[in-house]
């Protein structure tokens, strides 16, 4: 059965309008069991999807990329399956995918009425012989068919494993041309598969470190227009953009908005010493955080609101520090070997994403958010800036390969350590910030 809901789409560059049936409250027989150890790929099977060929086509296409790129599921091939449904109201013939080894089934039609498409999808656990949920139906403007794509792959996603999705999502990122003593660097955001790329700046001037606002809506980035480092905040629907500091004594950097968007935790130097800030995203007002004779920098918000973690060396070296955003005195959390930087709060808010240098190698990793049951994740030349996906499960940072050549580049890496995946974009890019997910 198909009920209707009318829901409205945030897409930053304007909005869409999606008919869809909400997921039906139920806990399905089928669902993959994720813990830090290997875990088997589930077999699904994507039938051919009916209606509009090339469309058809085109998002099942994304639909098996986004769930197989999760290292979670396994595709199985369209020449291994025995036969295809006649149509999207054809009895689903359980036999012939238990013969083929399939756990879960998804069926889809796509109609196409001017510049408008309509896509339905059905999933079905096969060895129960049963839907695993209701069907859903996604509206949405032709020239919008990813979003549909990825919105239905959010929905198997979540069926099958239990937690929040992410597909339906969008990074923000910096462009990196020219050569490595001489970067030109511009600011883009693009679906977090790497496809839809608006640019945001121009090569004018030097930018860095973009961030999103919780709702998507605007970027906080570090700007050179002035000559010195500034935050500027962007409106992404209207590509325009204001100062927030504007210091000829001082430089700001490093801003990120809190979890209601009504603060920004930056750096400011002043007279050589880097402290930890706060301002009123409405007023402008500021107030120092955390103030030491040390550097300190790069500050992230908890999902509550309620405490910053920041890299510090007032231990001697750069390490993590929590406190709360009333104040007070700063704990240290990272006690491992070698230098801490760039701490991420997980929207779960039980890790802390951080860059690990140790010798001459650079790491990501994660830990408690009380520095217990630290997890290195990744090892190479330079990985560093790590960012987390809306549900908490896969953390994104930059690699740079080693070399006067040397370029960056992004790549992603699952929380458990496995399916270090590099972003498909065919230039250098760094400094990523995953935005929320898209409503």
């Amino acid at each position: 059965m198909f009920r209707t809901l009318t829901v409205a789409l945030i897409l930053g560059f304007g909005s869409t309008a999606l008919t869809a049936l909400p997921l039906a409250a139920q806990d399905g027989p089928l669902r993959i069991e994720i813990t830090d150890g290997v875990v088997e790929p589930m077999a699904i099977a994507i039938a051919d999807f009916h209606g509009d060929s090339e469309a058809a086509q085109q998002i099942r296409r994304v639909v098996a990329d986004d769930l197989t790129g999760t290292g979670l599921f396994r595709e199985i091939p369209s020449e291994a399956m025995i036969a295809q449904p006649d149509s999207f109201a054809a009895a689903v013939a359980y036999e012939d995918w238990r013969a083929v080894n399939a756990q879960a089934l998804v069926t889809a039609e796509v109609t196409r009425s001017g510049e408008e498409i309509s896509v339905k999808f059905r999933l079905f656990d096969v060895f129960a012989g049963q839907p695993l949920g209701d069907g859903m139906q996604f509206d949405a403007r032709a020239g919008d068919w990813r979003r549909a794509a990825h919105k239905i792959a959010d929905q198997i996603y979540s069926r099958l494993t239990g937690e929040q999705p992410y597909f339906d999502s969008r990074i923000a990122f910096v462009q990196e041309t020219g050569p490595k003593d001489a970067r030109i660097k511009r600011i883009g955001v693009m679906d977090y598969d790497g496809q839809n790329i608006r640019w945001m700046t121009d090569s004018s001037s030097l930018v860095l470190a973009p961030h999103f606002s919780p709702d998507g809506r605007q970027l906080l980035y570090t700007s050179f227009d002035s000559g010195f480092p500034q935050i500027r905040a962007m409106d992404v629907a209207t590509v325009t953009s204001r100062p927030l500091t504007q210091g000829g004594d001082s430089m700001a950097f490093s801003p990120r908005f809190s979890p209601d968007g009504r603060w920004i935790v930056y750096s400011l130097e002043q007279g050589g010493n880097t402290d930890i800030w706060l301002m009123d995203a409405a007023t402008g007002a500021q107030r120092p955080l955390a103030q030491s004779p040390a550097i300190e920098t790069s500050p992230s918000f908890s999902p509550d609101g309620k405490r910053v973690v920041f890299e510090s060396d007032r231990s001697g070296t750069p390490q993590l520090y929590i406190m709360p955003v009333t104040g007070g005195e700063p704990t240290r959390i990272s006690f491992g070997e070698g230098r801490y930087g760039t701490p991420a709060w997980s929207p779960k808010g039980d890790m802390i994403a951080f860059t690990k240098r140790l010798g001459d190698k650079f790491h990501i990793g994660v830990m408690r958010t009380d520095g217990s049951d630290e997890k290195i994740l990744t090892e190479s030349f330079l990985d560093e800036g790590p960012t987390w996906a809306p549900n908490g499960r896969v953390v994104m940072f930059t690699r740079v390969t080693p070399g006067g050549n040397g370029e960056p580049r992004l790549h992603s890496v699952d929380i458990t350590g496995r399916n270090m995946r590099p972003l498909k974009l065919d230039f250098a890019a760094s400094d990523p910030s995953w935005g929320p997910l898209l409503r």
